[in-house]
């Protein structure tokens, strides 16, 4: 079976520049792990800057992972997953990305 890791950037402040609250970090990662039986955190932050509608934004992010089958009903997840972090974090976007693997 191929496998098809997903990788998420989340926030670590809303953009009015409070702090996300511990609690919906926690939960996020703790619904990657309950699906998947796994999930990864890279230790410390990523930065992003990125322009919206002539408005910069400036983010201190966390990149999580999970690798998975490459099946139709995996990826339905995180397409069906995307508007409740978009709604958690109170984003106008949240990066979320996937790509195939090969491991050895």
């Amino acid at each position: 079976m191929h496998r098809r890791r997903y990788e998420i950037l989340l926030p670590l402040q809303l953009n009015d520049g409070s702090p996300i609250p511990e609690a919906d970090l926690n939960r996020t990662r703790e619904e990657i792990l309950a699906r998947f039986d796994a999930v990864s955190i890279t230790p410390g932050t990523v930065a992003g800057i990125w322009i919206h509608e002539g408005q910069r934004y400036e983010d201190a992010l966390i990149r999580l992972w999970v690798d998975v089958e490459d099946t139709p009903e995996n990826r339905q997840f995180f397409v069906d997953w995307k508007p409740v972090l978009l709604a958690r974090f109170r984003q106008l976007d949240v990066y979320l990305t996937s790509f195939t693997i090969d491991v050895i």
